[in-house]
C-alpha cells in the first residue's frame, strides 16, 4: 500500500530550522508495527499518523518516536495541525479555526491562526494539568548530562520531574556556557530508569537576551539523542516555573529558544494561567514551514 506524507519544520518560520516532522494524513490501515517501522525510517524525533475521529472530535492522532509510541508531544501536534490546514483538510479560513485531536493522553485543543502572507501560527492547550514528580540530587543530574554540580542551579527547584501529558526531568543551569557544554551520559541515564525516573532531560537557563528562556532536551534512550524543539517539555517547564512563582494568580508568557546548539534554531511561544496558587492551564505555540511531500510504500 502507498501512503501520502508531508514533511514540515515546526517551531520555525525558516525552512531547515526547527524540528522536523513527518505527517501521514490518512493512516487508516496501518498497524502499530507498521507505524513504528515508518517512524524509524523517517528517523525524526517524532512522526504522526492521522485517523478519523473516534470520540466526536476533529481527528485521532498517534505519535511515534523512532523507538516507541508516546501519548502526547508538542511539535507533532503543532506540525500536524499545520500540515492538515495547509492541505485544505479543514477547509478555507481567513483568521482562526479551532480543532481538537484525540490522543492517548487525552484531548488536545489547537487554535490555528492565519497570519500575513498566509503564514500559519498554531497553539495547543496541554491535555493534562501540571503534575510534579520526583526530585533528584544536583550531583545525579550533573552526572547524567556530563556537567559539574556547580553548573546546576537549585535555588528555585531541585532537578524535578514535571508533566502536562508527557514527563520530563527539568533542571536549571547557571548560564549559556553550561547549556552549550551539556552532553547526555547514557550510563547515568540508565541509572535514572532503574530509579523509575524519566531519563528525558530538559535543561534551561533564564537567558535575558532576545529570549526569556533557552533550552535543550536529551532523550537518547527514547531514540532522540537531542531534540531541536520540544513543545511538550517547554509547556511543562513554564507550568513548573509558574508553580514556583510567588504570585498566586496571573497569566505568564515566555519566548523560548531551543535547537540553537544543533544548528536547527527554534522559537516557541509559551504561556500559562495560575489561579489560587494552582497552574490551571499551559499553552505552547509557534509557526511551521512545509518542506516536502510524497508517498511511502508499506508492505501488507
Amino acid at each position: 500500500m502507498r501512503y501520502r506524507y508531508y514533511i514540515c519544520d515546526v517551531f520555525t518560520s525558516t525552512r531547515f530550522g526547527g524540528n522536523q516532522l513527518a505527517v501521514l494524513p490518512a493512516a487508516t490501515g496501518l498497524s502499530t508495527r507498521q507505524m513504528q517501522q515508518i517512524a524509524r525510517e523517517f528517523n525524526f524525533s517524532e512522526s504522526t499518523f492521522v485517523f478519523p475521529a473516534q470520540a466526536g472530535q476533529t481527528r485521532k492522532v498517534r505519535i511515534f518516536t523512532p523507538a516507541a509510541e508516546v501519548p502526547f508531544a508538542g511539535h507533532p501536534n503543532i506540525g500536524t495541525a499545520f500540515a492538515l490546514a495547509t492541505a485544505g483538510e479543514f477547509g478555507e479560513f481567513d483568521d482562526v479555526i479551532k480543532v481538537t485531536f484525540e490522543e492517548k493522553a487525552g484531548l488536545v485543543p489547537i487554535s490555528i491562526h492565519k497570519r500575513q502572507s498566509n503564514r500559519i501560527w498554531s497553539e495547543l492547550a496541554a491535555p493534562e494539568p501540571l503534575s510534579l514528580g520526583k526530585t533528584i540530587s544536583v550531583d545525579a543530574l550533573a552526572a547524567a548530562v556530563s556537567l559539574s554540580a556547580d553548573d546546576i542551579r537549585s535555588d528555585t527547584h531541585l532537578p524535578q520531574v514535571a508533566s502536562v501529558g508527557l514527563p520530563f526531568l527539568f533542571a536549571e543551569l547557571t548560564g549559556r556556557s553550561a547549556l552549550e557544554r551539556a552532553r547526555a551520559n547514557l550510563d547515568r541515564l540508565s541509572e535514572l530508569v532503574e530509579q523509575e525516573i524519566t531519563p528525558d532531560i530538559h535543561l534551561y537557563i533564564h537567558s535575558k537576551d532576545d529570549f526569556d528562556l533557552r533550552a535543550r532536551m536529551f532523550a537518547p534512550l527514547d531514540g532522540v539523542p537531542e531534540d531541536p524543539a520540544t513543545g511538550s517539555a517547554n509547556c511543562a517547564l513554564v507550568g513548573l516555573l509558574s508553580y514556583y512563582d510567588d504570585a498566586s494568580d496571573g497569566r505568564f508568557s515566555w519566548r523560548i529558544a531551543q535547537g540553537v546548539e544543533m544548528g536547527r534554531p527554534s522559537l516557541l511561544d509559551a504561556r500559562t494561567q495560575k489561579q489560587n496558587g494552582s497552574v490551571t492551564d499551559s499553552w505552547i505555540g509557534g509557526e511551521c514551514v512545509m518542506v516536502s511531500e510524497g508517498s511511502i510504500e508499506v508492505d501488507d
